[in-house]
């Protein structure tokens, strides 16, 4: 579906506002996003399987399949690139993170196996997708970092919470009614 203009959406995320996304749509998000790649899918898994908390909510959020590039400002950090990590790489385990976390957003590189993305989009939860080599774009929308956890995964890996202001463009991948860009490929 083509369309003149971006949409705008504002974490925490929703089925009400994601519900009316359409594979091929473009979103810019706003809000909190939070990053994570295969060692922090792992340990948030490990915590959860074990009944453990994790140090900041999932449930509603939309989690950045990136490593950023930071440096240190004062007692802070700076994002300096922001590029996507290939999302492919979390599909062994994306379908249990989604129903554990109720995460309702992923934004990440080249789509997913069409089995997990069709599962992912039946959770509630919607694909978008950000091109490649564009990580100084990605830095440019990111306000702050909120928090930084699990620093001992190394910096690449750890979970960053940042905050992002019309973080973007994204391309609705794959949406709740099972439309999927990445189909056929």
């Amino acid at each position: 579906m083509k369309q003149d203009k971006a949409k705008n959406l504002t974490t925490t995320l929703d089925e009400k506002n994601i519900s009316e996304l359409r594979a091929g749509d473009i979103v810019n998000i706003s809000g909190k996003m939070i990053t994570a790649r295969d060692k922090a899918y792992e340990r948030i898994l490990e915590l959860l399987r074990e009944g453990g908390e994790l140090p900041v909510s999932l449930e509603g959020e939309v989690v950045y399949h990136c490593g950023p590039l930071v440096s240190r400002v004062g007692g802070g950090w700076r994002v300096v690139s922001a590029g996507p990590t290939t999302s492919g790489r979390m599909d062994d385990v994306q379908v249990e993170f989604v129903e554990r976390t109720g995460v309702k957003g992923i934004v990440g590189k080249g789509g997913m196996g069409e089995g997990v993305s069709r599962r992912v989009g039946e959770l509630g939860c919607v694909y978008l997708g950000f091109p490649g080599g564009a990580g100084a774009l990605a830095a440019r929308s990111v306000v702050s970092v909120e928090d930084v956890f699990w620093e001992d995964l190394g910096v690449a890996e750890a979970l960053w919470v940042l905050n992002v202001e019309s973080f973007g463009p994204l391309v609705v991948g794959v949406d709740l009614d099972g439309g999927n860009i990445y189909e056929g490929e």
